[in-house]
């Protein structure tokens, strides 16, 4: 038997596996192939105070080894998710990371506010939002707006605290480290690759939007060389994601550092990824005498 019980930061999760915010909605289209309560955490499509349209279609570009999406975190709003998706998710027996975003730093406090009398497990704060209070820039792109962010909304809840990183930055230890110095219990990384595709037939871009996130394991190299670098630039979890489609995908960012990880693109692919993923993992910990999965985080020998 293996011991799969992992802590990200005050979230005990029964293994180490969540989905990617995004992916999995809250699970409902999802429970027809898995059982969501068996995963170590289900992590929601990311809600804001008020519901936002997304973006213009076409959205969705693939791409060699993955795929592009501009949706724009189209979302119908915090109330929605809590007269809906929170009960059902509580009702299957599902632990729950909500993913917050937001236009400004107010109202991710505000969304979080809202979520605090609701039995949520853990806040993602997704820093890869554009500030509306600061002229569109990403707030996940200076370490300054990201310690304001995390700063705010710790103070709003006592409750786990994990922040989103963007890796469309120069360097990704000096975000992190700004999120750990203000308040955050654990980071996840990475969120997606800014990218682009071109119709060469069309002479047009692929997306409404001509640029959108990469995603999938064509960046799965570049999130585990994020994930090493951030496990050695701080002390808090790690949630490793990007990329990560079968359990030894996942193996490979405990090593790197992950204390869990994040089953985002393959959800696509495959419904049952997130469900397989926990089961490569024991697999792999059973073939190798691991009889707990924590040995695994930042065991790499280089």
């Amino acid at each position: 038997m293996v011991n799969m019980s992992v802590n990200l930061g005050g979230l005990h999760m029964k293994n180490p596996v969540t989905t990617a915010s995004g992916t999995f909605a809250a699970g409902l289209e999802y429970s027809d192939f898995i059982d969501v309560a068996a995963l170590g955490a289900v992590t929601t499509k990311g809600v804001s105070l008020n519901g936002w349209e997304g973006n213009a279609s076409p959205r969705i570009a693939e791409t060699p080894s993955g795929m592009l999406n501009s949706i724009g975190l189209q979302n119908p709003g915090v109330n929605h998710l809590i007269q809906n998706e929170i009960p059902w998710l509580k009702a299957k027996g599902a632990s729950v990371i909500v993913n917050v975003s937001g236009h400004s730093i107010d109202e991710y406090v505000q969304v979080i506010e809202a979520l605090e009398p609701h039995p949520v497990d853990a806040y993602e704060v997704n820093v890869s939002c554009p500030n509306v209070d600061a002229g569109g820039m990403t707030m996940g792109c200076s370490p300054v707006s990201v310690g304001q962010v995390v700063q705010k909304c710790r103070c709003a809840t006592s409750r786990p605290l994990i922040v989103k990183l963007t890796p469309n930055v120069g360097d990704i230890t000096e975000i992190a480290k700004a999120a750990e110095a203000s308040g955050a219990n654990a980071i996840s990384l990475i969120n997606t690759l800014l990218g682009m595709a071109i119709d060469a037939r069309t002479r047009k871009p692929k997306l409404a939007r001509v640029v959108g996130g990469l995603s999938g394991p064509a960046v799965k190299p570049v999130a585990l060389r994020m994930v090493w670098e951030c496990s050695h630039a701080v002390s808090v979890p790690i949630l490793g994601m990007g990329g990560i489609c079968t359990g030894e995908d996942a193996v490979e960012f405990m090593l790197a550092g992950a204390t869990a990880v994040a089953v985002g693109t393959a959800n696509f692919t495959n419904p049952h990824a997130s469900a397989d993923v926990v089961d490569g993992i024991s697999h792999y910990c059973e073939m190798y005498g691991v009889k707990d999965v924590n040995e695994l985080i930042g065991a790499l020998e280089c």
